[in-house]
């Protein structure tokens, strides 16, 4: 089997449930003859047809909210934004139609919105950011942000197949960088379960998407010093996997929290409240974190690469917490 990229995994968990249930379909804008800005689904009007491969005009908001309403009729939608910073323009129809409407009247509001996030990329400001934690605060969503392709695949079929709404981040410096041999056969990821990435005995990096990628870089060469970093990739960001979280905090007893989101109000935050409220007796050194700096995201590839989360910074911090 031929490895593939992240975002033909992608493509393929999709291909799959749109194959296996004809209740999914694809809506957004130049997802049908031109296949989507980063071609995740290219060729799918061709097999599907333009009833289930349907393009959009530019408004989110109108797209959420004709994928809620096919929900309501037994659809089941997946809805494309061409970069996930415009998820904004949509919030109304997300967080108070979207995310409420199980709760209002028992309807069933089985909706997957999906699209490409984060930096590393030169995108500039309206095309590299990380809205994520904006609907982790959101009850009655599901966001989901995978590392690997594997999981990639693995959750997106999940989430196609879960009765609430679902929240999938892809990180786009990953869609064409990793490769992965998949399973032949059908599988999927399970919502809500983190993964430990690599384990280690000497301090915990809790982390997601991207990130994990970049704390395994970390962990190499830490580990030629003779440091042993674990790695917890957190894989779902709600609902946080808080028993996976604490366990690894009680195993290292340290712990770097790392995440591309700029740092204030960011996932770290809610984190360490988790571990102070789960694991704080088994802390031997203060939490610490890692995060973008509190800026919109600039366009300039240095002042880019200034403003993310760096390897000297992860491995500097790990040596801090080491010797701590």
């Amino acid at each position: 089997m031929a490895a593939v990229t992240f975002l033909e995994a992608i493509r393929q968990g999709l291909w799959e449930e749109m194959e296996a249930d004809a209740r999914v379909f694809c809506i957004g804008e130049d997802i049908g003859v031109y296949g989507g800005a980063f071609k995740v689904t290219d060729g799918f009007i061709d097999r599907f047809g333009p009833e289930r491969v349907i393009d959009t005009p530019i408004a989110e908001n109108a797209i959420v909210g004709a994928a809620l309403g096919a929900a309501l009729t037994g659809l089941r939608p997946v809805a494309e934004f061409q970069f996930i910073d415009f998820i904004t323009c949509a919030q109304n129809q997300i967080v108070n139609m979207l995310a409420k409407t199980h709760y209002r009247w028992g309807a069933p509001a089985n909706v997957v919105l999906r699209g490409p996030s984060g930096g590393g990329v030169h995108g500039g400001p309206f095309h590299s950011q990380n809205p994520e934690v904006s609907f982790v605060h959101t009850p009655g969503l599901k966001v989901l942000y995978p590392a690997t392709c594997y999981d990639a695949k693995g959750l997106i079929k999940s989430a196609i197949r879960d009765n609430n709404p679902v929240l999938f981040f892809e990180h786009k410096f990953l869609y064409r960088r990793i490769k992965e041999e998949l399973p032949a056969e059908d599988y999927t990821v399970e919502i809500g379960k983190a993964r430990v990435a690599r384990a280690g005995r000497d301090l915990s990096i809790i982390t997601y998407a991207a990130m994990v990628h970049l704390a395994m870089d970390a962990a190499n060469m830490l580990a030629r010093d003779g440091i042993e970093v674990e790695i917890l990739d957190l894989r779902t960001l709600l609902p946080l996997d808080r028993e996976a979280i604490a366990a690894t905090v009680k195993k290292t007893n340290k712990v770097l929290v790392l995440h591309e989101d700029t740092k204030t109000g960011g996932l770290a935050g809610e984190i360490a409240a988790i571990i102070n409220e789960e694991a704080f007796d088994d802390l031997d050194a203060p939490i610490t974190r890692i995060a973008a700096q509190d800026s919109p995201v600039p366009f300039s590839p240095p002042l880019e690469e200034y403003f993310l989360p760096k390897l000297k910074d992860v491995v500097e911090k790990c040596r801090w917490l080491h010797r701590y």
